[in-house]
């Protein structure tokens, strides 16, 4: 079975799972992956979290393991089109997330907040967009962007609950995706929804 290694936040998937916990305030040690990080130089090109081990495929890095797991499960689009798209939007949702993570990591989060919510609403309007009247990012069939983008829209309605009300579309994608049969019974683990997003280090969890 494939291992997935990753910090113990959001995140996990149903693989087996090697998790990281970052130490209590005030010293918030990364000791727990650090002082094992070595060995696995001898397995992983790069080593890092997630990791994420394949049979023979090791590798990290968090679209490239998205992308490896979206080709076995056939979630990387049919048409070159499609393909395309999908690698585009995995892109554009990394550089979302790159954003909500420089927010929430801020120890001036509470004051820097409402400028980012400020300035996040012109990549809001251009994912309202792409979605359109489709039922997914890249149409009628899920991919494995529609995962990633799930994630960070409904972090950004944790952070601030009225942050889609101006983006129907958006609203109604998070709403058909926590209603697909597995992921909702996925979200009704005690262990999921007591899941903090952002390590201990972070001013928003």
């Amino acid at each position: 079975m494939p291992e997935l290694g990753y910090w113990k936040i959001r995140g996990r998937e149903r693989f087996y799972s090697t998790v990281y916990e970052q130490g209590d305030p005030p010293g918030l040690s990364r000791e727990a992956w650090t002082s094992v990080k070595p060995k696995f130089g001898e397995l992983l090109d790069f080593p890092n979290l997630p990791y994420y081990i394949d049979g023979d495929v090791k590798i990290t890095q968090s679209n490239a393991i998205l992308k490896h797991i979206a080709r076995k499960h056939n979630l990387d689009g049919e048409t070159a089109k499609e393909k395309a798209n999908v690698d585009m939007l995995l892109d554009q949702a990394m550089d979302l997330r790159n954003g909500v993570v420089r927010l929430c990591y801020n120890k001036d989060y509470a004051s820097l907040k409402d400028e980012y919510f400020k300035n996040v609403q012109t990549s809001l309007a251009l994912f309202e967009k792409k979605l359109g009247d489709n039922k997914w990012f890249t149409g009628d069939k899920i991919t494995v962007v529609d995962f990633p983008m799930y994630e960070l829209l409904e972090q950004h309605t944790r952070m601030k609950s009225d942050s889609l009300d101006a983006y129907p579309k958006l609203k109604a994608f998070l709403g058909r995706f926590q209603e697909l049969p597995k992921v909702k019974g996925y979200l009704a683990q005690d262990c999921v929804r007591n899941m903090p997003i952002n390590n201990k280090s972070a001013a928003f969890r």
